[in-house]
């Protein structure tokens, strides 16, 4: 399947790609700090392998949010009844690189914010589309962007991202975490997380670490 019908759910107009990709200026931030984000977008193998490559994420952890930690563990994760959604617990430092932008690329590359309980070949609401907010700016920030999004018309179908407090989260097993780096020729991976890579270089140059 040709990439631009991979990402076709991205860009309805020229007039969408700058709201999608243009940076406002960061906030002022105190160097050396560290915030987290945690983030749903299907699979966590790929989700966190976009953004352990961003410049000022210092750690991506796989893991859970949105159920209880009884049942945090990825078979029971896997039967859609737990209330879980796989996620990923972003560690990063806000005078390098903005919440927003951890948003940006979260909407136009990790994953497709307009599909409802799955996310390609996945189907579940372990897979669904969130954004579980830690503070009350992280929330404002989330639902001005997703408006902000919807406004300008940048996806072809309704955007399907919930945004709800986080209540915890819990670490994946150890043989989830950084997937994507240590099985790179693993097919799933190829097939559905590789182009989200090979996205973020193209869309996103400046914000990529250094190989």
């Amino acid at each position: 399947m040709a990439m631009a019908k991979r990402f076709g759910w991205v860009l309805s107009n020229v007039a969408a790609a700058a709201v999608l990709f243009a940076f406002a200026v960061p906030p002022a931030a105190v160097a050396g700090t560290s915030e987290t984000a945690v983030l749903a977008g299907g699979c966590f193998w790929g989700v966190e392998g976009v953004f352990e490559r961003l410049k000022g994420v210092s750690n991506v952890v796989s893991g859970f949010a949105g159920g209880n930690a009884a049942t945090a563990h990825y078979e029971m994760v896997s039967t859609g009844e737990t209330g879980h959604a796989e996620s990923v617990e972003i560690t990063f430092d806000p005078s390098r690189i903005s919440y927003e932008q951890l948003l940006k690329v979260f909407f136009s590359v990790a994953h497709d914010p307009t599909e409802v309980n799955r996310q390609g070949p996945d189907t579940g609401t372990q897979y669904r589309s969130a954004i579980f907010y830690t503070s009350e700016e992280q929330k404002r920030e989330a639902e001005a962007y997703i408006k902000q999004l919807e406004e300008a018309k940048v996806f072809r179908r309704p955007i399907a991202t919930q945004v709800v407090p986080l209540k915890g989260f819990y670490a994946a097993e150890a043989y989830h975490q950084h997937f994507l780096d240590r099985n790179p020729t693993y097919p799933y991976i190829v097939y559905n997380d590789l182009p989200k890579i090979e996205q973020l270089r193209k869309q996103f140059p400046e914000l990529v670490k250094g190989k």
